[in-house]
């Protein structure tokens, strides 16, 4: 009974404190501080899923992805027989979408991927993807009752810039400067109106400033536009600038605002040597006698394509023992011009047809009295034939006034950047100077 009694005296002594604490606030603001501690704490961070990996739109960590080149003679049905997919799918694909991608179009040599769900060792194709160019490509999807669809790859542009000197020919030296063909076939149409790439001479240098197209962020896939240019040749400079002010002008004027397109280009072909010139008393090396050559020979491979050098109307495409293969365009009342020795027309061209200026009317051969590939360019002015390199031809229209101070403020900020552009031979031998100038 004592012990009884001195439990309850205990209990009541340990709870008396816990009463003024209550009366006085204290423990409810305890429980409260604490309470509100918790709540301020930094909050747990939960980690966020990673993001789908995607190529070609597909789920890249989703399927086993095989890359692989079509063989010559693979087809469609080969390709898919071996990844699982049945003759059925396959005809359905091939007919039933045909209007999206015909596979009878598939081509040897280019590429393709297979995303795969490997089943019992076994990949079994779920998609395939086509390549049919370096940004486009057609997505079979061979799940369910199937389905194809085209699809285009994220293409950015990149602004570079690139210098040379001259030693040999223009492709050689863009090439040697880490440019490329395209580069090289995009400069000449740029200045086809105004420099003979047939008359370059070594010691002729360029300065370019151009757009290059990437996917991926580092696989390029071509040539963008040319945008600003120094072409020096036989001591001069021609400068050129892409002026686009979306309404009236799209096209490459010079540094005074002049178009550089000229009613004629200088040569109907790219790139290729002049093997005989305009001359009223050359020997024929045919016929063994002096005749007359009232024409430009252009030698190139068989097959080259031949460009008419202005707008005009096909008034003739025919043949003749002489000629071969030839057409001859007439470009307004006064000027005519004609093409010879052609291997075939091009497609379409025909007698009262109408071609534009740099359109393919024609191919390289040796048809007719020629002795070998070559085009034999005839020039006329007022009906009278002459020698198209001495013709002081027609220019476009310049810039008019009401553009010209906008064309300005444009060019002269690339001009800038055009003229410092340091050329190969511009760098200092001595390697420290040449690290000075790198770091200035």
């Amino acid at each position: 009974m004592q012990r009884k009694i001195k439990l309850i005296l205990s209990l009541l002594v340990l709870s008396i404190p816990l009463v003024i604490l209550n009366n006085l606030g204290v423990f409810d603001r305890f429980v409260s501080e604490k309470h509100t501690e918790s709540e301020t704490q930094e909050p747990v961070t939960v980690p966020l899923a990673r993001e789908a990996q995607l190529k070609y739109g597909l789920p890249v960590d989703s399927f086993v992805l095989i890359d692989n080149v079509i063989d010559n003679g693979e087809s469609f049905g080969n390709i898919l027989l071996d990844f699982g997919i049945d003759y059925a799918m396959i005809h359905r694909i091939a007919t039933e979408f045909k209007d999206v991608f015909d596979v009878r179009n598939l081509r040897s040599g280019k590429d393709y991927t297979i995303f795969a769900e490997n089943r019992d060792s076994l990949n079994v194709a779920r998609y395939m993807v086509y390549k049919s160019s370096a940004t486009d490509y057609v997505v079979f999807d061979l799940r369910d009752t199937g389905n194809v669809y085209l699809g285009e790859e994220e293409v950015s542009i990149k602004e570079k810039s690139i210098s040379g000197v001259i030693n040999s020919s223009l492709y050689e030296g863009l090439i040697e400067q880490g440019g490329s063909p395209a580069l090289a076939v995009e400069l000449s149409k740029v200045y086809a109106w105004t420099i003979d790439f047939f008359r370059i001479q070594p010691g002729d240098y360029f300065k370019l400033i151009y757009e290059e197209k990437f996917i991926q962020d580092s696989i390029s896939v071509g040539m963008g536009r040319i945008l600003a240019a120094d072409f020096h040749h036989n001591g001069r400079s021609f400068y050129s600038f892409w002026f686009d002010n979306d309404t009236t002008y799209r096209d490459y004027f010079d540094e005074k605002g002049r178009s550089l397109r000229k009613a004629f280009l200088k040569a109907p072909l790219d790139f290729f040597r002049i093997s005989s010139r305009f001359n009223p008393r050359r020997f024929h090396p045919v016929l063994k006698r002096v005749k007359p050559h009232l024409g430009t020979d252009y030698a190139a491979p068989h097959g080259t394509p031949i460009m008419s050098t202005a707008d005009g109307e096909v008034i003739a495409a025919s043949y003749t023992r002489g000629n071969g293969n030839y057409v001859k365009v007439r470009h307004n009342s006064t000027y005519t011009t004609q093409y010879l020795h052609m291997s075939k027309f091009a497609k379409g061209v025909k007698k009262g047809s109408r071609v534009r200026q740099g359109d393919v009317i024609g191919y390289v051969g040796s048809t007719g009295l020629a002795t070998g590939p070559h085009v034999c360019y005839r020039f006329w002015v007022n009906g009278k034939q002459v020698d198209p390199l001495r013709q002081d031809l027609p220019e476009a229209e310049p810039i008019t006034e009401e553009y010209i101070e906008d064309y300005n403020s444009f060019m002269e900020s690339l001009k800038v950047r055009i003229d410092a552009l340091a050329l190969p031979l511009d760098e200092p031998n001595d390697p420290k100077l040449r690290l000075a100038s790198l770091r200035s």
